[in-house]
């Protein structure tokens, strides 16, 4: 069943919700119940086949096998499910095919799946969001002003963005932000999180930057919560996810079990290396630790010059890929003091670095009218 975000109701799913067709009494009540447990209401129709408007425009199609004589007849769309009321019964996936249903399914054994489509029905979810962790190689390796930076960077060009804090002793990544007054739920609130959280309430109930509407932000509050339960991480980022667009976390070179988690739902990962011997050394022990969670993970290098390691040199000896250089911006320290986020300045070069890592990863943002990705 769905976790609720404290203070808000659930989301309600498109005009139509999902179309339930069966005469069976004992089905019905399923059906019913897990689509209120999923927070959208549901058409019920009895006895005869649905209109053809109703059945092509439901977000979902829940078909009982008593009905597919009637149905069979219907248009062939994506999105039909049918529901088997015996599981002895190899008749019904003949049926199936007669219907054009994507899957058979057989309650309560599939109860779990089945409220998780009904969900993203409800919530009408597309491409998931691409994340991307960020972490750093030692201490003050600029890890997180780089997720502000990437989370930033795609917000300013409308695509829909969640940056996520994951390191409780980094002093809250909204400070950088420049939105520590912004209202709306911290990881406190969000600790007890379990199972589906709705994607749609996250993103309604975290804070957003004023100047740039597209990104929401999850960090932390000033009190003294020092770790998030792995359980909540994992509802959360997927939550996130479902929304589509990109996702940003910023997880802290000590992986506990939240940051692991975060890792593993994690498609890519950065990790921000200054161009030092030491800072090489340190880097290795957290690639090592990372590269257990992950496949996918790239080195971004902080030159140093003119004495630094050249970045090639830094990404054979980690045996990563080399996401770029990373030089550094004039007045950054200015910037954050000031509340002026990082990677906000067009030119500047964290956001080139950020637009040409965006650019390779993540496909282009559908032009003016599309909506946002």
């Amino acid at each position: 069943m769905s976790t609720p975000i404290a203070g808000h109701t659930a989301a309600q799913g498109p005009e139509t919700g999902p179309l339930v067709v069966t005469d069976d009494e004992a089905l019905a009540e399923q059906l019913l119940r897990l689509c209120a447990a999923a927070g959208t209401e549901p058409r019920l129709i009895r006895g005869s086949p649905p209109p053809r408007g109703l059945w092509e425009g439901s977000s979902l199609v829940l078909v009982g096998d008593d009905q597919v004589e009637r149905c069979a007849a219907m248009p062939r769309r994506t999105g039909v499910l049918l529901l088997g009321l015996d599981l002895d019964d190899p008749g019904v996936w003949v049926r199936a095919v007669q219907l054009g249903a994507e899957h058979v399914l057989f309650l309560p054994d599939a109860e779990a799946w089945l409220l998780d489509r009904i969900a993203d029905a409800a919530e009408g979810v597309g491409t998931p969001a691409l994340t991307v962790a960020v972490l750093g190689g030692r201490g003050g390796a600029g890890a997180s002003t780089l997720a502000c930076a990437l989370a930033v960077t795609a917000a300013r060009t409308g695509r829909r963005t969640i940056l996520v804090d994951g390191d409780p002793l980094g002093g809250g990544i909204d400070i950088l932000l420049g939105g520590e007054t912004a209202g709306g739920l911290r990881w406190p609130d969000l600790a007890g999180a379990r199972g589906r959280v709705s994607g749609a309430e996250l993103a309604k109930a975290l804070p957003v930057l004023k100047r740039l509407t597209a990104l929401s932000c999850l960090s932390w509050d000033r009190g003294d919560m020092l770790a998030v339960p792995p359980e909540a991480m994992r509802s959360v980022l997927a939550a996130a996810r479902r929304r589509g667009g990109l996702v940003v976390v910023d997880v802290p070179r000590h992986l506990d079990p939240a940051a692991g988690q975060a890792l593993e739902q994690a498609d890519t990962a950065l990790l921000v290396v200054p161009g030092e011997l030491r800072a090489v050394a340190a880097a290795d022990r957290v690639a090592a630790c990372a590269r257990m969670r992950l496949d996918d993970l790239r080195v971004v290098v902080r030159p140093l010059r003119p004495f630094g390691l050249p970045a090639h040199r830094i990404a054979r000896g980690l045996r990563l890929k080399l996401a770029g250089v990373l030089e550094g911006e004039p007045g950054l320290a200015a910037d954050v003091e000031q509340g002026v986020p990082p990677g906000i300045r067009e030119n500047g070069p964290l956001a080139r670095f950020c637009q040409t890592f965006l650019d390779e990863v993540l496909p282009p943002v559908p032009a003016v009218g599309g909506g946002v990705y």
